[in-house]
């Protein structure tokens, strides 16, 4: 899974500057995420299942227009 995928699925919403995984509810499934940013108990969570998580840069905001 990564930003397009949630987005995609109504998963996630919000300013498009990157997303944050959070360890709220339990897991059935193994899942690879891809994302910029998990908290500890998602990432434990992820991996206890045999998942795994990459984190990549967070996206920066356009710079504000003169």
């Amino acid at each position: 899974m990564d930003e397009v995928a949630l987005r995609s699925v109504g998963l996630a919403n919000g300013p498009k500057l990157g997303i944050k995984i959070l360890g709220t509810g339990d897991l059935t499934k193994k899942l690879t995420v891809v994302v910029s940013a998990i908290s500890a108990s998602a990432k434990t969570k992820i991996e206890a299942k045999g998942g795994s998580v990459e984190i990549i840069a967070k996206k920066s905001a356009a710079p504000a227009k003169k």
